[in-house]
């Protein structure tokens, strides 16, 4: 996967890997220092809201593209 960088996580109790694209990864620890959390932390909370089926990877990336929009959204 090149281009990708992959991240490991708790969530839910289980270990999981993300790949994302550096800049997605910026912006996630970015919007996560803003809140006052933690990159993992801020993953965590997304994953426990998105709905069943959608992808993680899917979640973070649409997170950061409203952030970067202007477009504030609670952490989850």
């Amino acid at each position: 996967m090149p281009g990708l960088v992959k991240r490991s996580f708790s969530l839910a109790g289980h270990r999981t890997s993300v790949a994302l694209e550096a800049a997605f990864w910026a912006a996630l620890d970015k919007i996560a220092a803003a809140q006052g959390m933690s990159a993992a932390s801020l993953v965590a909370a997304i994953d426990a809201a998105r709905a069943p089926g959608e992808s993680l990877a899917s979640c973070l990336r649409l997170r950061a593209l409203h952030e970067a929009n202007g477009r504030n959204l609670p952490p989850g």
